[in-house]
């Protein structure tokens, strides 16, 4: 590396700003810089006086090469760095459907500006892995194959300024979300803190979206989460085709996988349960029609029906039937989990990792995220996929429903 002394070929005059000093936003800001094998120097630095003041670093960074510098600059806009200049974002039309010009700008699932006419435009729809379309002043975040021919997308970093999501300095209430992932911590605290976001949310008039697998009816959490949604606690499930399968199963035949529900005992030809309940829903036409003529008479997708609250089931390779609610097309299934997820302000993920990742791939950072699995893994990795606002909680998902709906007060 050349002498300290010695400026390096390229630089870059970058801003950011926030509470950057307690979400640990400048560290990053300035181990990225050294991890390119760049330099940086803080010309500027203003400390918020107050809580609730943020906080703002100017930087000048250098670089070995311009390629390093790129590379640099695409981690630092993630941070919430752009650089320092007034001018507009850069955009490219689209020649083709869902076919991107080679420099565009893929998102996170930060709040996101592209400079517009000497203005900022925040993007609407914000997610992680798409294109920002722009069309007059607006800007929406856009999935790869939803661009047209003729679309205008931004290309290149100028003009862009990310938000990232940063602590709550009032945490004092909410201290288990800054605790990241611990099968030490104890669960009946994460279920009162995970009660207070729900009534939290539902005051803020937010949604509260469940993804659930199918251990939610294995470890008998289907009672306690139908009555969340009989209380109001639930807006939508997010799941797969095995959720109403097993749902179905214990609801008709009184088995989960074959094995009781009441004393836990393999039921003779268990093993053919699942297939009989999908057989069921068959003859009925559907959940909904099964729900009507007294095929289902209770359980998760029957309080659903009930209550009016929408259900998607989205379907994979490995199916059985499956249900004719099931949604098969993938392309169709991730639309209607998008759909559903618009307005949420919590989201419950419970014992699906497939899911899970995929529902968080989908939100903007602001979105809090409570992952609930006996697996510590799958928390990880859905922190790990970028969904940093996600918090887990090790434990048995039928104890966790249960202590929830207590907590909450539903009969």
């Amino acid at each position: 590396m050349p002498d300290s002394n010695t400026p390096l070929p390229v630089s870059e005059h970058v801003e950011a700003e926030g509470h950057l000093i307690d979400s640990h936003i400048m560290e990053q800001i300035f181990d990225t810089v050294v991890e390119f094998q760049g330099r940086f120097e803080v010309e500027r630095f203003h400390i918020g006086r107050t809580n609730s003041d943020p906080s703002h670093l100017r930087l000048r960074i250098e670089a070995p090469s311009e390629s390093a510098l790129q590379r640099m600059m695409t981690q630092l806009l993630g941070l919430g760095c752009s650089p320092v200049d007034t001018s507009d974002a850069e955009l490219a039309t689209v020649v083709r459907d869902c076919c991107a010009p080679e420099d565009f700008y893929s998102t996170t699932n930060h709040r996101t500006m592209v400079r517009r006419n000497d203005a900022w435009v925040t993007a609407s729809n914000q997610r992680m892995d798409a294109l920002i379309v722009v069309k007059d002043n607006h800007a929406v975040c856009r999935r790869l194959r939803d661009v047209r021919a003729g679309d205008q997308v931004v290309v290149g970093m100028r003009g862009i300024r990310v938000v990232p999501e940063t602590k709550e300095r009032d945490r004092h209430s909410f201290a288990f979300m800054s605790n990241g992932i611990s099968s030490e911590r104890q669960v009946e605290t994460a279920v009162r803190q995970t009660a207070a976001l729900c009534r939290q949310t539902l005051e803020q008039g937010l949604k509260i979206i469940v993804v659930a697998g199918p251990v939610v009816v294995h470890t008998g959490g289907g009672p306690p989460l139908s009555k969340l949604i009989r209380g109001g606690f639930v807006h939508a499930i997010l799941s797969g085709n095995a959720l109403g399968v097993h749902d179905a199963e214990a609801s008709i035949l009184g088995t989960s996988l074959g094995v009781s529900q009441i004393d836990g005992r393999q039921q003779e030809h268990g093993h053919r349960n699942h297939m009989r309940a999908i057989n069921a829903i068959y003859h009925a036409g559907g959940i909904p029609q099964a729900v009507a003529d007294g095929t289902l008479s209770s359980g998760i997708l029957f309080e659903c029906v009930k209550a009016g609250v929408p259900f998607v089931l989205a379907g994979s390779l490995r199916d059985d039937g499956p249900l004719p609610d099931t949604i098969t097309d993938m392309n169709q299934a991730q639309n209607a989990y998008a759909a559903h997820l618009t307005g949420a302000g919590l989201v419950l993920c419970l014992g699906s990792m497939l899911h899970s990742i995929a529902v968080g791939n989908m939100l903007p950072s602001w979105v809090k995220i409570v992952c609930v699995d006996i697996n510590p893994a799958v928390a990880t990795k859905v922190s790990d996929r970028g969904t940093g606002q996600a918090v887990g909680v090790v434990t048995d998902v039928g104890l966790f429903l249960d202590l929830l709906a207590r907590s909450l007060g539903t009969s």
